[in-house]
């Protein structure tokens, strides 16, 4: 009668726990970066909009409504899919054109909502002889 030896498993489902670790972990850092880059392409397409919605304004005979129109019509087609809901707001003083838009960022976690607000201004233009 042959005995055999047996070594005692104590790291039986030690590679299966280490998954149920890693994994999760792994997709969590996953997430985070595509979130930040939503936020970052968001952040982007609203500055780009504000900066249109300010040239359009600008020029003589000064149109607010033409600001905010160039703002909301760039923001929809140029961030499509990544700034949601964008919005246009102008103001306006004597020598400055500013035009503020928002929006909101899609989020991977649905009770983490994300805005952004993006600014831009530039003088009104002014025709002098010189």
């Amino acid at each position: 009668m042959t005995h055999r030896y047996r070594r005692p498993r104590q790291d039986s489902g030690a590679l299966t726990l280490s998954y149920v670790i890693i994994v999760p972990v792994f997709l969590l850092f996953l997430m985070v970066i595509i979130q930040v880059a939503l936020w970052f392409l968001a952040r982007s397409a609203a500055l780009a909009a504000a900066r249109q919605g300010v040239d359009a304004a600008r020029v003589q005979p000064v149109s607010m409504a033409a600001g905010v129109q160039a703002a909301r019509s760039f923001a929809r087609t140029s961030g499509a899919g990544y700034l949601l809901s964008p919005r246009a707001y102008p103001y306006r003083t004597a020598t400055t054109i500013v035009i503020t838009v928002t929006g909101s960022v899609p989020s991977l976690v649905p009770w983490l909502p994300i805005n952004v607000t993006q600014v831009a201004q530039a003088p009104v233009e002014r025709f002098t002889t010189p």
